[in-house]
């Protein structure tokens, strides 16, 4: 499905939704009371109505509701109204309980929260059946010309007839030679070349244009483009120019400048910021619950061994950004000008050190290290904004002048306490571009539930001090 018919059956739908989830939250309430309630039970519905809907609203959402709707499978579409009813219930019964309103008891919430996915559900089927109903029909479709019969275009042709349910009907082909007239590509014929285009247009139903051309034709293709924008006709062009690997290309604007992107990284705005919120709530309560730690731990530092308690070192952060990484104390004063000699030790493969009963360490930083403790500082740099709870590792500017190319793509993401290396290997791994490979894939793969899964997945590798260095 086109994209701007997407959005716009998107928010609709999202409309509906919320539409829904109000009328059974107070339909809820009102089957959990046998209709006995009064003027101020309805209006305490009415204070924490928002609530559930940003609940749900942002659930269905980040389960992916919403993203290629009509393509899903059923069985998927009712599993995400399934995993978003069951979060959103443990949700919203942890804001009743913390804010204390007796009069939406547990059976208001399992009512409210059982309907809404109930109907969901059905709006859900209805939808989907009613969608495929309409493309089987050759109802609600887009007629489209395509200008190109290149290796590009096949693999277009070949996708779109595998989803009839997007609604795009092919009029038919158009390319420069003339002797590929009447050749079928992919079930699709060839009805002229540019010079046609003026009478193709006319004789046919024609919605839109879509050009996939090599580089070289763009100069060709401008008068083309020029007579569809006369015409009325919206025009597409596919910006697939480049073999690359990684990159996501997206189109935007810098005032009325318009520019091609390709990114590498996640660019998930909306939840990239959730991201940086939650970092900053946790990381501000972390440090309030564990100040007695701190304490505790700068005490036995100072106690134990001549030096400051805190050790800042120089990081790298967002694409080589510089910043002071803060944490305990664990080695002897002159650490950094014993390294030299120690070099020959080495056991991690490429520029990171790692040594196994390092002679720096001192007795008390052996125990910090085993459990992390020596990393809690770094809640710090968390909430000053340097690093996030979960990230690819930050490293010494020393080792990312000695990275390769393929390896500085890790600093596209904000660096972390922890990451995939450190929850699923913590230091056991050694081999160097295994880890990089595993920030990478973090990179590729990163999601909110991600983080959650490696934060859930650090806390017992932590207390247990397993793979600890």
């Amino acid at each position: 499905m086109l994209k701007e018919h997407h959005v716009a059956f998107k928010w609709l739908m999202i409309f509906v939704d919320l539409v829904i989830v109000m009328v059974t939250f107070f339909a809820g309430f009102f089957l959990r009371n046998k209709f006995d309630v009064s003027y101020e039970d309805i209006s305490t519905c009415v204070m924490v109505l928002p609530t559930v809907l940003v609940i749900w609203g942002v659930l269905l959402h980040y389960f992916g509701m919403y993203d290629s709707f009509r393509t899903r499978p059923v069985v998927d579409i009712l599993l995400i109204v399934a995993e978003t009813a069951f979060v959103g219930v443990g949700l919203f019964g942890s804001f009743v309980f913390v804010v204390k309103i007796e009069s939406l008891g547990r059976l208001h919430t399992a009512y409210s929260f059982l309907l809404a996915a109930m109907f969901l559900s059905i709006e859900k089927v209805l939808l989907v059946l009613w969608f495929r109903y309409q493309r089987k029909k050759g109802l609600n479709t887009r007629n489209m010309l395509i200008v190109g019969t290149g290796k590009r275009t096949q693999r277009f042709l070949a996708l779109i007839n595998k989803h009839a349910e997007w609604g795009i009907h092919v009029v038919g082909l158009v390319d420069e030679d003339r002797d590929k007239m009447n050749s079928t590509i992919y079930g699709h014929k060839v009805i002229g070349s540019f010079s046609d285009m003026p009478d193709i247009i006319k004789k046919n139903v024609v919605d839109e244009v879509l050009f996939i051309v090599p580089r070289s034709w763009l100069d060709k293709i401008e008068e083309l483009m020029y007579q569809c924008e006369i015409e009325g006709l919206r025009v597409r062009l596919a910006l697939d120019f480049f073999d690359l690997k990684l990159s996501k290309a997206k189109y935007t604007y810098i005032e009325n400048f318009p520019i091609l992107t390709f990114e590498s990284a996640p660019d998930q705005t909306i939840f990239l910021l959730l991201k940086r919120l939650l970092d900053i709530i946790f990381s501000g309560m972390a440090l309030i619950v564990l100040s007695p730690v701190f304490v505790v731990t700068a005490l036995l530092i100072k106690i134990t061994s001549k030096g400051e308690v805190f050790f800042k070192q120089q990081r790298c952060s967002l694409y080589g950004r510089r910043f002071l990484v803060y944490k305990f104390r664990t080695m002897v004063e002159d650490a950094e000008a014993k390294l030299k000699d120690l070099l020959a030790y080495n056991e991690m493969d490429g520029p990171v050190f790692k040594m196994e009963n390092d002679p720096r360490v001192t007795k008390i930083g052996k125990i910090l290290r085993k459990f992390s403790i020596d990393e809690l500082p770094q809640l710090l740099n968390v909430f000053k904004g340097d690093m996030s709870l979960v990230g690819p590792r930050p490293p010494l500017p020393g080792e990312v002048d000695q990275y390769k190319p393929w390896q500085r793509r890790r600093l596209s993401m904000r660096p972390g306490m922890t990451c995939l290396w450190q929850a699923y290997g913590r230091n056991e791994i050694t081999d160097f571009n295994e880890w990089m490979k595993l920030d990478l894939n973090y990179i590729d793969n990163w999601s909110l539930w991600l983080d959650f899964k490696i934060l859930l997945k650090t806390i017992p590798s932590v207390l247990s001090g397993i793979g600890a260095k």
